[in-house]
C-alpha cells in the first residue's frame, strides 16, 4: 500500500532558481518525446528512448541522464493515454506541459526522515534542501521511500514523496462476522439481495497494480456461500440481481446518468436533487430490482435499521421484504 506525503521545500533564492532551470530543461525533454511519440504513433518506451535520448543529451548536456530518462518515462505514459483516446475516436493532440514535475528515484535523490532533508539531482549537481510535512502525515515518517516528484506552483516548491506501507492485516474470520451481522438485522422470511458479481474479474477495468491485487483477493464467492447458510437458519432467502446501473440510477426518481455519481462515495441526482451515499442509493436499487421481479416495490415497508431501504408509506405492505447489499 502506497501513500503520498506532500512536503514543502525550504529554498534560498539561488536554490529556487536552480530548481526552476532544472524543471524547464526536464520539461523540454518531456515535450520533445511526446511530440516524437504522438506524431509517429509510437508508445513503446524502449523505442522512444532509442529515438530521442542521445539528441536530448546533446541539447541539454547539464541535465543528469537519469532525469532525461525520467522525462521519457513520463512522456511515454502521456503518449499512451493520448493514442488511446485517438483510438476511441476522441479529438486530442500531442501532450504538452508548461512545467512538467520531475519524478525522482533512488538513483537521483534521497530523503532523510531524521533530519528532514532531501537531496535532488539538478543541472549543477546535487542540492540539499530541508523540508516540512503537515502534522497529519507524521505517522508515516520513517517509511520506505519509493519515489518523489518535484513540483512548482506560484514560486513554491513541493516534494511529493511516495512511501510504501504494509497492507493492513484483515482477520480470516471477517466474512463470517459480516454475514452474521447482516443476518441478525434481517427479519425472518425476508430476502437478502446481492449484486450478481459473476465474472467481475474479467469485466473489471483494473489490470495492474494494487487495484488488481485487491480485486483478485476479494472473497465475494466465499462471502456469498457464508451468507446463504447463515440465512437459511432464519428462513431468509439470498438472491442475486443484475448489478448494471445500480450506482447510476436515482432511487427516488429513477433518473440514470453517469453525472449523478459525483465521487466514489457521493451521489447527487441532477433531476430531483437527492443527495446520499452512493452505496446506500445502489443498495436501494438492488432491493427494488428484486421486488420488481416479484411484482411489488419498496413503497410498502422499511427493512430493518442498519441496512438500506427507503422510508415506508402507510397502508402498503409488500409481498416480501428485501435488503439490498
Amino acid at each position: 500500500m502506497d501513500r503520498t506525503l506532500v512536503s514543502r521545500l525550504h529554498t534560498t533564492d539561488e536554490q529556487a532558481a536552480l530548481l526552476q532551470q532544472t524543471l524547464h530543461q526536464h520539461t523540454a525533454c518531456f515535450n520533445a518525446v511526446t511530440d516524437e511519440g504522438f506524431h509517429t504513433g509510437c508508445s513503446n518506451g524502449i523505442e522512444l528512448h532509442k529515438r530521442t535520448y542521445y539528441d536530448l543529451r546533446a541539447q541539454h548536456p547539464h541535465l543528469p541522464s537519469q532525469l532525461v530518462c525520467a522525462a521519457r518515462v513520463k512522456a511515454t505514459e502521456a503518449v499512451k493515454s493520448a493514442l488511446a483516446r485517438l483510438k476511441k475516436g476522441h479529438k486530442t493532440r500531442a501532450p504538452h506541459s508548461r512545467l512538467c514535475p520531475i519524478r525522482y528515484d533512488a538513483r537521483s535523490s534521497w530523503v532523510k526522515w531524521e533530519t528532514r532533508t532531501c537531496s535532488l539531482a539538478t543541472i549543477k549537481g546535487r542540492v540539499h534542501l530541508p523540508f516540512a510535512i503537515p502534522a497529519h502525515a507524521h505517522k508515516y515518517l520513517g517509511s520506505k521511500v519509493c519515489s518523489a516528484e518535484l513540483c512548482s506552483r506560484k514560486g513554491r516548491y513541493t516534494l511529493h514523496v511516495v512511501v510504501s506501507l504494509p497492507d493492513p492485516v484483515i482477520s480470516p474470520s471477517h466474512d463470517h462476522v459480516l454475514c452474521k451481522r447482516i443476518v441478525e438485522h434481517a427479519a425472518a422470511g425476508s430476502a437478502i439481495v446481492l449484486e450478481n458479481l459473476t465474472h467481475i474479474r474479467a469485466r473489471a477495468l483494473l489490470r495492474k497494480g494494487e487495484g488488481q491485487r485487491h480485486l483478485h483477493s476479494w472473497s465475494f464467492a466465499q462471502f456469498h456461500s457464508f451468507l446463504i447458510y447463515k440465512a437459511q437458519e432464519k428462513g431468509i432467502s439470498v438472491v442475486k440481481v443484475d448489478s448494471r446501473h445500480t450506482s447510476q440510477t436515482c432511487s427516488r426518481c429513477g433518473d440514470q446518468a453517469r453525472q449523478n455519481r459525483r465521487s466514489q462515495s457521493l451521489r447527487l441526482c441532477r433531476l430531483c436533487g437527492l443527495s446520499e451515499h452512493a452505496d446506500l442509493n445502489a443498495s436501494r436499487n438492488i432491493a427494488e430490482k428484486h421486488l420488481a421481479s416479484l411484482g411489488t416495490s419498496l413503497a410498502g415497508g422499511s427493512p430493518s435499521d442498519g441496512l438500506s431501504s427507503p422510508s415506508s408509506d402507510e397502508g402498503q405492505v409488500p409481498a416480501q421484504r428485501a435488503w439490498g447489499l
